[in-house]
């Protein structure tokens, strides 16, 4: 890899850490928002799946023209807009105006994951995609050993209170936009092929007709739908069924995110190396074990919490990198940023229905405090993870060939 796909990697990967820590930080503030609102299970999972389902809607509408632009420049118009959506949540004081700002920032944010991918898979050869995505995606654990932990600090330590670390997101949003503008290349080989500009709705068209990229949608769907009927509630069923402070709950995060930063990079080599859907199959099967523990867990020593709470983040980041480097090479080049935007808003989708679904599933005891029924949602959870496996052994490159 040269010196200049790593300088590309890492702005992208500093882009992903403030999207990824903007999206993070709601699941670990719930039991602050769910105490300072007055609000149950319910109530915040709507908040949660605000941010998702306008991320699905600006999704869907961004696949129409998004081909159509060099993608730097869609990306610094997005990225700017997330600042903005970001500084509004910090400055938000009621339920109604952080879900409203909530919407706003998921107009931008949720489109900013998938042209962050989009400009993965044109810059970065096939052969080292897998290497690559380790980087990038290195920003989730980035997010999680020190952003979120960091955002937990400021929200219990500052006079800001909750709004901090949206506040801190905004200020840290400008020099990466700088970066943005300085270093970034224009990406637009996608624009220079030569070939008449289809119609806008021809990427659409031929995702439906493809039967392939119907499979890999499908694979994101079924992944994302299984995944966050869990996470949401991690943190408020760690304070209240397993006995954590909320000040605690920055040890899961960083644990967690601090072992992955490690694990992530080596899981795309193996990816490149023995197989993209082998080291797919393999991570997704062994995360059943932490995600039933996880589900299932009574009162227990932090230490032994957090053991499960680090081999959950090693697994769950071990199936998630060999899956988008399989979705990004599943499409031509000419149709992957209209398909990384469909692909990443029906994502979105998703983990707002299984943020609602949990919701409704998982209720509070009104004399203990515990939250009942979260174990019902641990199955469901693992149910996916099987049937995503089943999905992704027919996934094949836009070539043609296996995984």
């Amino acid at each position: 890899m040269n010196k200049n796909e790593k300088i590309i990697l890492y702005i992208l990967a500093a882009i992903n850490f403030s999207n990824i820590m903007d999206f993070m930080i709601m699941m670990p503030l719930g039991p602050q928002l769910m105490r300072l609102f007055e609000i149950g299970p319910k109530e915040f999972s709507v908040i949660v799946s605000s941010y998702t389902f306008s991320a699905f809607a600006s999704g869907m509408l961004s696949s129409l023209f998004i081909d159509r632009f060099d993608r730097r420049k869609s990306l610094m118009v997005m990225y700017t807009g997330f600042i903005i959506g970001t500084a509004l949540c910090g400055l938000s004081n009621s339920f109604a105006l952080l879900m409203s700002a909530r919407i706003f920032t998921g107009l931008f944010g949720g489109v900013i994951g998938a042209t962050v991918l989009s400009i993965v898979g044109d810059v970065i050869p096939f052969e080292r995609r897998g290497q690559a995505m380790g980087i990038v995606m290195a920003a989730f654990s980035v997010a999680s050993v020190f952003g979120v932990p960091f955002g937990l600090f400021i929200a219990t330590h500052s006079s800001f209170g909750w709004q901090a670390p949206f506040l801190f997101l905004a200020l840290l949003g400008s020099p990466i936009l700088y970066l943005i503008y300085k270093y970034l290349p224009p990406i637009n080989k996608h624009l220079l092929t030569g070939e008449k500009r289809e119609h806008i709705f021809k990427a659409i068209s031929v995702i439906l007709q493809d039967r392939n990229q119907r499979k890999a949608i499908f694979l994101s769907m079924v992944m994302m739908l299984g995944h966050f009927t869990i996470i949401p509630f991690i943190s408020p069923s760690m304070v209240a069924n397993v006995g954590f402070s909320e000040s605690q709950l920055q040890y899961i995060y960083l644990v967690g995110g601090g072992v992955t930063v490690f694990t992530s990079p080596y899981i795309g080599k193996l990816a490149d190396k023995y197989g993209k859907f082998k080291v797919f199959a393999i991570f997704a099967s062994l995360c059943a074990f932490p995600v039933f523990a996880i589900t299932n867990m009574p009162p227990i020593h932090i230490a032994y919490a957090l053991v499960v709470a680090a081999i959950f983040f090693i697994l769950v980041s071990g199936r998630m990198i060999p899956m988008q480097a399989m979705i990004t090479a599943s499409v031509n080049p000419k149709y992957r940023g209209s398909f990384m935007s469909i692909n990443s808003s029906l994502q979105q989708l998703m983990a707002g229905l299984g943020s609602l679904f949990a919701g409704m599933i998982i209720v509070k005891d009104q004399v203990s405090g515990h939250l009942l029924n979260y174990a019902y949602v641990g199955y469901f959870s693992i149910f996916m993870g099987f049937m995503a496996i089943i999905i992704a052994r027919g996934l094949r490159t836009s070539e043609g060939e296996k995984f």
